[in-house]
């Protein structure tokens, strides 16, 4: 496994796995490893020659009040996750090395953001669509793989890869969570003891709301209100939003059809979760 903190010379090392016509994986994260991000690594192991994985904590997505500061890293341990996984490269920049000036271009996101963590966080998915434009044309990957923890993440990717025509493939893929149903986050590890107790019930929430879904539910309020009585009933947390839309589009919907996401963000004392579900619904 080889080690890159300077741009030139992964790119050289990339170049030359392209001339011998390797494919490329590419798992972007923020570092601080769980098994989230090791099973994004396993599946690029099993469909391409060469893995690459980034570690960049990427300070444009932070709002002023963020916790870019405290935000969790262990570089050592990263590098043992992604050894263990049978990760190539790791590409490991310092802000300076992704930003060394003051930019003469900036990117905006004018669509699917005005919902969901968007809507809480403006000029988050800027900073997001900005590093991933850079960090694509560094790697150069033929498919890139996310997590779908964070759907809207995906979303706005799908449109950057599409709008930019990168010759990427976008492969989602499915949340990793704790046995207890907590969806995976480098973040858990902020949650006090009594939180991480109670956490668990998002999901629980989330799939109360799949099943009267299921059951012939189409009102998106009715849903809605399941969710929301659900997370109050079991936790001290606070409902920062929980939404339903169309999906990828992020659309609102006055009656749910086709596919869509029903998402939830719930503000702890020292933490802020995300968990969704996407449903597909059977046309009428």
């Amino acid at each position: 496994m080889k080690i890159f903190t300077n741009i030139k010379e992964l790119q050289t090392d990339i170049l030359q796995c392209k001339k011998e016509s390797k494919s490329i994986g590419y798992v972007p994260t923020m570092g601080y490893l769980h098994e989230g991000h090791a099973y994004l690594m396993d599946q690029a192991r099993k469909e391409n020659d060469i893995v690459v994985v980034s570690i960049f904590v990427n300070p444009l997505q932070f709002g002023p009040n963020e916790d870019f500061e405290s935000y969790p890293r262990d570089f050592e341990r990263d590098q043992l996750v992604a050894q263990n996984h049978h990760v190539d490269y790791i590409f490991y920049p310092s802000v300076d090395e992704m930003y060394p000036n003051q930019p003469s271009v900036s990117v905006s996101v004018v669509d699917r953001t005005d919902v969901l963590c968007g809507k809480s966080r403006p000029g988050h998915f800027d900073g997001v669509a900005t590093v991933l434009i850079k960090l694509f044309n560094i790697v150069m990957p033929d498919k890139a793989y996310f997590g779908m923890k964070d759907a809207q993440q995906v979303a706005v990717v799908d449109g950057v890869i599409n709008d930019f025509n990168f010759p990427i493939e976008l492969v989602p893929v499915e949340t990793v969570r704790e046995e207890d149903g907590l969806a995976k986050s480098s973040r858990n590890v902020n949650l006090l003891p009594e939180e991480r107790v109670q956490a668990p019930a998002i999901y629980q929430g989330l799939k109360l709301a799949k099943e009267a879904i299921v059951n012939g539910e189409t009102d998106p309020n009715k849903i809605v209100n399941i969710v929301e009585s659900y997370i109050n009933d079991q936790t001290k947390g606070t409902i920062d939003y929980i939404e339903i839309y169309s999906y990828p589009e992020l659309r609102e919907m006055d009656k749910l059809t086709g596919k869509i996401i029903i998402a939830v963000a719930v503000k702890f004392n020292n933490v802020r979760l995300i968990d969704n579900l996407i449903i597909q619904l059977k046309n009428e």
